[in-house]
């Protein structure tokens, strides 16, 4: 839409979230409602805006301070801001008032779309706003009842609480996810079911899917919301079907049903328990049916999890895969950085706050530069490094100086003390004979089948990759295979991963179960 043809409200709104986003006063997740809200009037310095979500109204009013000043700054002129809800079903919106639409013309099309409307009174609004109150008081009591009722949702406990959106840290390599997230958690995307995260460990899946948890208890409270891992789950379904009384796989199908957002953390581990499996699905369809929303997260891709002869069978990955499917990839130098400057600066934070003088040093800019050279990608690894790396700098600074390369790179070795050792190509074959979950003969043999071939010119490339060997010394572990085999191998590779990106994620996965948790 070109400017000259947008109402006054809406050059003023976009003015405002321009504003907003660029100051970065408000959480993304609170940008993200406003966004959702739209312009309808504005008049008398009162800028009104309407929104279909409760949820959307309730957190907007709440930091209606912050963007009235932005109103302000936008318009050169005190503003104020008039939230409400309205039903997306509702009757058609007036238009939003400008200086081409006098009083009358409003008049005449409140005329035309509400003929029989009864005139508005005070009354009458006060008695609607009393009843909407009560209307929020009855949920929020429901919802009280509903939680104590089901031994499903747990109080979040302090260290989980930390977990947020606002603690997340961004990159390339993360952030669909991130986004995909914040968009399930605050109930604006619902083609997003299920929302399916995979990656390696350590990446942060676990960190996404309690920021869901804790937004959607700090937000929206009347929705259930209930964090399980794939050990708790499994856990759930066996013991309810030892239990003595039958009723109790009944009464636990009933707790899962009445949740409105199931969040399961590491579903992989599920392989090969076909009760527990089943009793997932079973849950998984009652959710989606009824409209509830559905977080998975597991070490790979809803295909990947059907291979092997312990693998999901197809009516379940299928379902897996019906929603959006989204990776967290390993974090490359720059955001290695970016997570060691963030976990050193709140380590410092924390440490002034709490009165811990040995953690209230700071790491110069030059030696975290170093510390993401020798990182290794697990990030919960990364914060224990940067930890006693800011411990040895606080201590340094106490001499009167700086923490030195060599103290950097001796934790460093006792973080990551693998990445000091040297790859062998058995590894390498173990490693690709584990994910493909083929034999060794298999692997070096000559059956030609595809998903042999694959696995094979993966473990040639790693063994050139990752092992300080000749093409020839590779030939050699794998059947014998010639100079020129090997180089075909390999070119085969480097091809598929610069055209396939799904082919990049599964090479890269097993690079790092090599090298990644190191």
């Amino acid at each position: 839409m070109e400017l000259s043809l947008e109402s006054d409200a809406e050059a003023l709104w976009q003015d405002a979230l321009d504003l907003l986003a660029a100051q970065q006063r408000l959480p993304e997740s609170v940008l993200a409602m406003l966004r959702n809200c739209t312009p309808v009037s504005m008049e008398g310095g009162t800028l009104r805006l309407t929104t279909p979500m409760r949820l959307v109204l309730k957190t907007v009013s709440k930091n209606a301070a912050t963007v009235e000043e932005c109103l302000t700054q936008a318009a050169f002129e005190p503003m104020r801001l008039d939230i409400s809800f309205a039903p997306a079903q509702s009757a058609p919106a007036a238009p939003a008032a400008s200086s081409s639409m006098s009083r009358e013309e409003a008049a005449a099309w409140l005329a035309e779309t509400e003929p029989a409307a009864a005139p508005r009174t005070p009354r009458s609004i006060a008695e609607d706003t009393w009843d909407e109150r009560r209307s929020e008081e009855a949920r929020a009591e429901e919802a009280r009842r509903r939680r104590e009722r089901n031994p499903l949702v747990e109080d979040i406990s302090e260290a989980t609480s930390k977990l947020t959106f606002e603690r997340f840290v961004r990159g390339d390599e993360n952030d669909i996810a991130y986004q995909a997230a914040l968009q399930v958690a605050n109930g604006m995307n619902s083609t997003y079911n299920p929302l399916f995260i995979y990656g390696k460990s350590g990446l942060g899946k676990t960190h996404l899917l309690r920021a869901i948890q804790n937004y959607v208890a700090r937000n929206d409270p009347s929705r259930l919301c209930v964090y399980r891992d794939a050990s708790s789950f499994i856990t759930d379904y066996t013991e309810a079907m030892r239990h003595s009384e039958r009723s109790a796989a009944s009464v636990l199908r009933q707790n899962y049903a009445d949740i409105d957002v199931l969040i399961i953390d590491d579903i992989q581990k599920m392989a090969g328990k076909a009760g527990t499996v089943g009793f997932f699905f079973d849950t998984f369809n009652e959710l989606i049916g009824n409209g509830k929303q559905i977080v998975l997260a597991a070490d790979r891709t809803p295909a990947q999890l059907g291979m092997g002869k312990d693998g999901f069978d197809e009516r379940v990955t299928s379902r897996l895969g019906s929603g959006f499917t989204t990776p967290i990839q390993v974090p490359s130098y720059e955001l290695k950085l970016r997570l060691i400057e963030t976990f050193c600066e709140r380590m410092r934070e924390d440490a002034e706050r709490e009165n811990v003088p040995a953690l209230s040093g700071t790491v110069p800019e030059g030696a975290m530069s170093y510390m993401a050279e020798l990182a290794g990608t697990n990030i919960r690894v990364i914060e224990g490094f940067c930890q006693r790396c800011l411990f040895a700098a606080t201590a340094a600074e106490g001499r009167g100086g700086e923490i030195a390369r060599e103290e950097i790179e001796a934790i460093a070795k006792e973080c990551w003390p693998s990445s000091m050792r040297t790859v062998s190509i058995e590894d390498v074959q173990r490693a690709v004979e584990k994910y493909y979950d083929i034999d060794h003969t298999s692997l070096v043999g000559n059956k030609r089948h595809k998903g042999l071939m694959e696995a094979r010119h993966v473990a040639i490339w790693l063994s050139r990759e990752l092992c300080d060997r000749t093409l020839a010394d590779i030939g050699a572990h794998f059947g014998g295979r010639s100079h020129a085999t090997i180089m075909h191998s390999i070119g085969v590779v480097d091809e598929a991963k610069r055209s396939d990106k799904a082919f990049y994620d599964r090479l890269m996965t097993i690079r790092e179960s090599i090298t990644g948790n190191l």
